[in-house]
């Protein structure tokens, strides 16, 4: 899963960036309205962190914009604490969480597994897809009886596929939401990933459909 932080202060957006990426996201980030905009626009996020109070544009003007150009990805943003008018004014912009400063990187966390599940129609708890129980906490997956644990890459992957369970996915998908902006990868690198998945969860459970990608939980070859 891959998701856009959207802060203009460069300590703090690095701790964010650094807290996501431990927990399994790959991330992007912006410093500013103007570019948040246009990377919200480009990339295909899966969900976004966006403060409201930015240089070039504010947080709300670039919410508002999202939403009138039909960009429904969803959105965190963060709001001074005590500033309930901010909150107030972000839901009515489309916001679809919040979070007010200070807060503990963990509760972000948190927040956003609980955006993504929502948003892909899932519930609280281990995310579980055909026999596939996925544990976001430590990055491990069970399956027939038996746990492995997953790299960085592998858990990106194995989630992004999980929650569009049943849906064709593009290799181009896959890598637009797997990696971020800086990643450096290979043509083939999808296919090495499927290969190790595979081995771990069973060959059946990711199948390829030719000319077209990859799909969890059924499909023929």
């Amino acid at each position: 899963m891959r998701v856009l932080v959207v802060e203009d202060d460069n300590t703090l957006r690095g701790e964010l960036e650094a807290g996501l990426t431990r927990a399994g996201y790959a991330v992007d980030g912006a410093a500013n309205g103007q570019v948040a905009e246009i990377m919200g626009d480009q990339f295909p996020y899966d969900a976004v962190v966006l403060d409201l109070g930015l240089p070039g544009r504010t947080g709300l003007d670039v919410l508002r914009n999202w939403r009138r150009r039909g960009n429904a990805m969803p959105v965190i943003i963060l709001t001074a604490r005590g500033q309930w008018h901010e909150k107030v004014d972000g839901f009515a912009a489309g916001a679809d969480d919040y979070m007010a400063k200070p807060f503990h990187i963990e509760e972000l966390v948190a927040r956003m597994q609980a955006l993504l599940r929502r948003s892909k129609g899932g519930t609280q708890g281990p995310l579980e897809r055909h026999g596939v129980v996925l544990h976001e906490d430590t990055q491990e997956v069970t399956a027939d009886g038996a746990t492995h644990r997953l790299t960085g890459v592998e858990f990106r992957l194995l989630r992004y596929l999980m929650m569009n369970a049943g849906r064709i996915l593009s290799k181009e998908q896959l890598d637009e939401h797997v990696y971020d902006l800086d990643a450096e990868k290979e043509s083939n690198v999808i296919e090495v990933y499927v290969r190790r998945l595979r081995q771990k969860i069973g060959k059946d459970r990711i199948r390829t459909r030719r000319g077209q990608g990859y799909v969890f939980g059924g499909g023929e070859e």
